[in-house]
């Protein structure tokens, strides 16, 4: 599983950071040397930029953030970095050294934030998964620090740069803490429902949305309706449009308190929005070719996972919304009240089936035989249906 490589993600950035210096220095410095800073030993050649690893802290602000609610939060670092140049006789405070050192600082600065483009494939396996950008920021560095650094009978002083790397993204190896949907009888499949959420708001000449219902919201089958209706004030003004996310929803019905529009086939299909959540608002067209809008309360759009089949060592799943290539989407087995196994990464299917109705999880390790739960979730939100799977 993808998220397993994460593991080598600390040696993936320095050697990241290598490349792109040599890379980017090449006919100035032809060596960069990942270690700490030293006038001779294996692989030194000069001259030559020294990339030393000093220290590993973890990043405070994001310390609990998880990928997916339910997912164990994976360890989020900070990695810090010496950069020392030498000349061509090894010599670490010439002015040739210097010129080197500020070169480095240069290709550095103009990263700023690390490209992921033309990677071999572990280290793209080892950092892609991160959802956050990695980002170069140098760092005060006095000479007290490079002193303690340089410690040693054989070290000197080196004239340095420290500059640090983040947010560096280890995920951890344990399930998902995922559990079926409150609300949802699952042996005769239905559904109770929630209760709509208000929110009160003040007053004015726009107009405002109190509450949506339903706010979780299942795809209606190709030539069927459903209604989706939203409580609020000022909603019989004149040239009103209702938006889910970037899909114009038809009004059939409208009020003062009460706009009622519809939710049809089309959203189904997949093609003009994926699941997830998505904003919800009220769009007045003004006779200035101005718009005024509402404020936005939030739908949770669901996946629909009609069948599940496990055959010659993949899991096939089919429905309605199950996510595209850019959407985050995570298939668990559930089993004995517990997430068994997760799975992210994804096989297309050739020929390609209509949008979002079909997804392929190729099962690469042994799983034991039994009956197991599917469960889908879509861009942070779960399939209401879990059908069952039997893995011989």
């Amino acid at each position: 599983m993808a998220l397993a490589d994460t593991g080598k993600a600390i040696g993936a950035v320095s050697q990241l950071l290598r490349d792109r210096l040599l890379a980017r220095l090449a006919g100035t410095v032809n060596n960069v040397r990942i270690g700490k800073p030293e006038e001779i030993g294996e692989g030194i050649t000069n001259p030559r930029l020294n990339l030393f690893l000093y220290e590993i802290q973890l990043d405070s602000n994001l310390r609990n953030r998880s990928l997916d609610p339910g997912q164990p939060t994976p360890l989020w670092l900070v990695l810090k970095y010496l950069l020392t140049a030498f000349d061509t006789g090894g010599d670490s405070d010439s002015y040739e050294a210097h010129e080197y050192l500020g070169e480095g600082m240069r290709v550095l600065q103009e990263l700023s934030f690390l490209p992921l483009g033309n990677l071999p494939s572990d280290l793209l396996k080892a950092l892609n998964p991160n959802p956050e950008a990695l980002k170069i920021t140098f760092d005060p560095t006095s000479s007290e620090l490079i002193s303690k650094l340089m410690q040693g009978s054989e070290d000197k002083y080196r004239c340095s740069i420290g500059f640090e790397v983040r947010p560096v993204m280890i995920a951890t190896g344990e399930p998902a803490s995922y559990s079926l949907l409150v609300g949802v009888d699952y042996v005769n499949d239905t559904v109770i429902g929630a209760e709509g959420i208000k929110i009160p708001v003040l007053p004015g000449m726009e107009p405002k949305i109190e509450g949506i219902f339903p706010t979780k919201i299942v795809p209606p089958l190709p030539l069927e309706t459903s209604i989706l209706t939203i409580k609020g004030s000022n909603l019989a003004l004149s040239n009103l449009t209702v938006r889910l996310g970037s899909v114009e929803l038809p009004i059939i019905a409208q009020s003062p308190d009460s706009l009622k529009c519809e939710l049809n086939g089309n959203i189904r299909d997949g093609s003009a929005i994926s699941a997830g959540s998505h904003p919800v608002c009220v769009v007045q067209s003004l006779p200035n070719n101005k718009t005024r809008s509402s404020n936005l309360l939030v739908a949770n759009l669901l996946p629909i996972l009609t069948s599940v089949e496990f055959s010659l060592g993949n899991l096939n799943l089919e429905g309605f919304l199950l996510g595209k290539k850019s959407d985050d989407v995570f298939v668990a087995l559930y089993q004995t009240g517990k997430t068994v196994r997760i799975f992210d990464v994804f096989e297309d299917i050739l020929p390609a089936p209509p949008a979002q109705t079909q997804l392929r999880v190729a099962i690469a390790d042994t799983i034991p035989s039994g009956t197991y739960r599917v469960i889908l979730r879509v861009n942070g939100q779960q399939a209401q249906n879990s059908p069952e799977v039997i893995v011989p």
